[in-house]
Parts: structure tokens; C-alpha cells; sequence
């Protein structure tokens, strides 16, 4: 009788272990996110708000580029195809139908 206690704690023992190391399904991996705006390295969007609904012309974005020197930028008009991939410090600037210069953000 003792030898069937000692086997049955011996199992009850091992499916204990071995329920530890069993998945849930909220194991997922996580996806890459962008680190918190804390975090975040500052492309001079918020540095740039005095441009917001002048024209998007030749010279203005000029400026604009001398004024970011060699550090990544972009201009987004009304159908422009751009790339999905994160880059905290590119400098996008948004244009609207109008022409006009709708805005800045830092990816």
C-alpha cells in the first residue's frame, strides 16, 4: 500500500511540473512597437507648426530641408505611395489636397 501512496504523490509530483511548463495560448510573441513618446527620438515635428497651411511650394520645402540638413525627411502629397517601415526620426510632412501643408509627424 505504501508503494502505491509513494507512486500516485510521485505522479502527482511530475503532473505538477510538467503543468507549469504548459503554454496557455497567451504566449504569443509580441509584435515590435515604437518605444513611448518619452522614448521617442524627436524628428522637429513639433518644432515646425508655423509652416501648417502655407503652400507646399519648391521654396518652403527648401527651407524646410536646410533646416533638417542631412536628417532623413519626406514630403507625403494627396496619392503618394510611401513606405509602411518606422523611423522615428524621419521628418514627413503632410500636404492636403489643397496644396497647403496639413501638418508634421516623426516616422
Amino acid at each position: 500500500m505504501k508503494t502505491r501512496i509513494t507512486a500516485t504523490i510521485t505522479l502527482a509530483t511530475a503532473l505538477f511540473a510538467l503543468s507549469a511548463c504548459a503554454s496557455t495560448g497567451s504566449d504569443k510573441v509580441a509584435e515590435a512597437t515604437p518605444p513611448p513618446p518619452s522614448m521617442e527620438p524627436s524628428c522637429g515635428a513639433d518644432q515646425l507648426a508655423s509652416y501648417v497651411g502655407q503652400p507646399a511650394s519648391d521654396d518652403v520645402i527648401a527651407k524646410i530641408t536646410a533646416w533638417r540638413g542631412d536628417k532623413p525627411m519626406r514630403v507625403i502629397r494627396p496619392g503618394t505611395a510611401v513606405t509602411m517601415d518606422y523611423r522615428p526620426d524621419r521628418l514627413n510632412v503632410q500636404v492636403g489636397e489643397d496644396g497647403k501643408i496639413t501638418g508634421f509627424t516623426c516616422t
